[in-house]
C-alpha cells in the first residue's frame, strides 16, 4: 500500500483526463488517487459520449491534445487510428484542417486515461475508481472528507471537476411530448423525429448547430427553425496558420501589473494593440466584428464568414488564440466595471468567435438556409404546448410557427453549478470552506486554482473546469484545462513537501 498522500477528484470527464495526465507525469512519490463519477461516460462527459460521427468537434489536433507541452499527442493518436481502420476521417473540404469526430475524441479520452492510470499504477500509486455522487464535504484540520450516499473518505487533497450542466429548461416543456430537454446522444434523441416534422430547436450555438447537421445527416426534410433571443450562430473557423503570441501573454500581462491592484481594459487594448501591430492585423476590424454582431443579418454573416476562411487576415486567430491562452491571467486583473461591461454586452459575442465552427458545417447551414428548409429566429419570446399537439412559437417581431418538435440547445450559463453537484458544493459554502463568485462559479487563486474563502486560498481544495468560470473567463478549452491541471499538480505537490520538510519527513505523509 503507498504511504503518500491522497487526492480525490470529483468528476471524471474530459477535465480529469488532463489532470490524471499531469500526475502521471510529475515525478511525485506514489500516493492514492481517487475518482468519483456516476455517470455512464466515464472520461468523456456529455460532449464526446459514444453518438454519430456526424458529431465534430471544433478545434484542429494540436488543440485537443490532453497532454501539456505536446501538442501532437492527439495528432499521433488520430494517425495510429488511421493505420488500424484504414480510414482517415474529419477533414475539412473548406480549410485542409482536421476536425475529428466527437466519438472518436472520446475514444482518445479514454485512452489516454487509462494509459495515465497504467502510469501511476506502476510508479506505486494506488488507483480507485467510484461510480457513485459524492453529495457532500466537510474541511477537517489537515484533510478533506468527501461523502457519497454510501460511505465516507478522506483525503489529503480534493479536486473538483464538476463539469457543466445540461440545457436549461427555459419554457418549462419538460415532460410534454415531442419535447426534447438533452439532445444527446443525438443518435437516440432524433431517432424517432418524423422525416417531414417541423423541428424546432431553442438556441444557436454549437449544440444548435450539432442537432441541425445531425438531422440533416439523417434525411430529414421537414422544416427546421433555430430560435433564439439574438440569433448569433458560431463563429466561422479560419484556415490554421501558425504563430505565437509576443506580447499578450500571461508574463506581459503580469508585468504591466506589478505594482498595480487592476487594470483597466485600456491597459489591455494597448498589449492587443501591440500583438495587432507585430502580425499585421487590424484590430478595429476584431472589434466592429464583436460591436456589430446584433446589427447584422445571421444568414449574411454566416456567408460572409464561410468566404474570410482563407483571409490571410489575422486578427480573428489572434483573438481565438489570445483568450484562452491569456484570459484567464487577464480576467482576475480587471477593474469590477469593466468585467461587468463585457460579460453584459460582449461574452456571447466573444465565445461565438472564439469557439468557431468547422467551415464545412458551416456550409451545410448555409446550404440549408439557400434550400429554405432552415430558418433563423431571433427574439424569441415563448413557445407553449399547443392544444392538438406539437408546439406554438411567438417571436418579438410577431412571427408565430407551429412546430411538431422542440429539442433544447441552451447551454447552461457558464460558471452555474451543475444540479448534480449543487448539494456538494453547497455543503462547503455553508462550511465556510469555499465562496461563490459573483459572476458564477467558486472564487479560486489564478495562480494554483486553489478555492477561495474570505479570500484565502485553501491548499486542500482546487477547482478545475467550469466551476472557475466566473474566476478565469475562459475555463472550458482543453489547452485551458491542460494548463490549469499542470498549475494544480504542481500546487499540491508543493505544498505536500512543504509540509514534509516542516515535520522533517523524507517521505510524503501519510494520508
Amino acid at each position: 500500500m503507498p504511504s503518500g498522500i491522497s487526492i480525490g477528484v470529483v468528476g471524471g470527464g474530459a477535465a480529469a483526463v488532463c489532470l490524471i495526465d499531469a500526475l502521471a507525469r510529475s515525478g511525485g512519490d506514489p500516493g492514492t488517487l481517487t475518482l468519483f463519477e456516476p455517470s455512464p461516460h466515464l472520461w468523456r462527459g456529455r460532449a464526446y459520449q459514444v453518438d454519430t460521427d456526424t458529431l465534430r468537434v471544433n478545434a484542429t489536433p494540436d488543440d485537443m491534445s490532453v497532454r501539456a507541452g505536446d501538442l501532437g499527442h492527439f495528432e499521433r493518436w488520430l494517425q495510429a487510428r488511421d493505420r488500424v481502420t484504414g480510414v482517415s476521417q474529419g477533414f475539412d473540404r473548406l480549410s485542409g484542417a482536421r476536425f475529428a469526430s466527437r466519438p472518436v475524441y472520446g475514444e482518445y479520452l479514454e485512452e489516454s486515461a487509462y494509459a495515465a492510470l497504467g502510469e501511476l499504477r506502476r510508479g506505486g500509486w494506488r488507483v480507485d475508481i467510484i461510480g457513485e455522487a459524492v453529495t457532500s464535504a466537510s474541511r477537517l484540520p489537515n484533510q478533506v472528507r468527501l461523502s457519497t450516499g454510501g460511505q465516507s473518505r478522506v483525503f489529503d487533497y480534493v479536486v473538483l471537476s464538476v463539469g457543466g450542466d445540461s440545457p436549461k429548461d427555459v419554457y418549462g416543456l419538460a415532460g410534454t411530448p415531442g419535447f426534447v430537454g438533452d439532445p444527446y446522444p443525438v443518435s437516440g434523441t432524433l431517432a424517432d423525429i418524423g422525416e417531414n416534422e417541423h423541428v424546432a430547436v431553442i438556441g444557436s450555438g454549437l449544440t444548435a448547430v450539432d442537432i441541425v447537421l445531425s438531422l440533416a445527416a439523417r434525411g430529414h426534410q421537414g422544416p427546421i427553425s433555430l430560435l433564439s433571443r439574438r440569433g448569433v450562430l458560431p463563429g466561422v473557423r479560419q484556415r490554421p496558420v501558425h504563430f505565437e503570441l509576443r506580447h499578450l501573454t500571461p508574463e506581459r500581462v503580469h508585468t504591466t501589473a506589478r505594482g498595480r491592484r487592476e487594470l483597466a481594459v485600456e491597459d489591455i487594448a494597448a498589449v492587443l494593440r501591440a500583438e495587432f501591430r507585430d502580425a499585421g492585423a487590424d484590430l478595429d476590424a476584431v472589434v466592429q466584428e464583436i460591436l456589430r454582431v446584433d446589427l447584422e443579418d445571421p444568414v449574411d454573416r454566416l456567408r460572409r464568414q464561410i468566404d474570410e476562411v482563407d483571409s490571410p487576415h489575422m486578427g480573428l486567430r489572434i483573438l481565438q488564440r489570445a483568450v484562452p491562452e491569456t484570459g484567464p491571467d487577464v480576467w482576475p486583473l480587471l477593474r469590477e466595471e469593466d468585467k461587468i461591461q463585457i460579460l453584459r454586452a460582449h461574452y456571447r459575442t466573444i465565445m461565438s468567435l472564439c469557439c468557431p465552427m468547422p467551415p464545412s458545417s458551416a456550409a451545410v447551414l448555409l446550404d440549408l438556409v439557400e434550400t429554405g428548409q432552415l430558418e433563423m429566429f431571433s427574439g424569441l419570446l415563448d413557445i407553449t404546448p399547443a392544444d392538438e399537439g406539437g408546439f406554438d412559437v411567438l417571436a418579438a417581431d410577431g412571427t408565430e410557427l407551429c412546430a411538431d418538435r422542440v429539442i433544447s440547445a441552451v447551454n447552461a450559463s457558464e460558471g452555474r453549478i451543475p444540479t448534480s453537484a449543487l448539494s456538494l458544493v453547497t455543503s462547503l459554502i455553508r462550511a465556510r470552506a469555499v465562496s461563490r463568485h459573483p459572476h458564477g462559479g467558486l472564487q479560486l487563486a489564478r495562480a494554483t486554482s486553489r478555492l477561495t474563502s474570505n479570500g484565502r486560498p485553501d491548499p486542500r481544495l482546487y477547482g478545475l473546469g467550469n466551476i472557475a468560470a466566473g474566476a478565469l473567463f475562459f475555463t472550458f478549452g482543453i489547452p485551458s484545462l491542460v494548463d490549469r491541471s499542470q498549475d494544480i499538480v504542481a500546487a499540491i505537490l508543493e505544498h505536500a513537501a512543504t509540509v514534509n520538510a516542516a515535520l522533517g519527513e523524507s517521505t510524503p505523509i501519510a494520508a
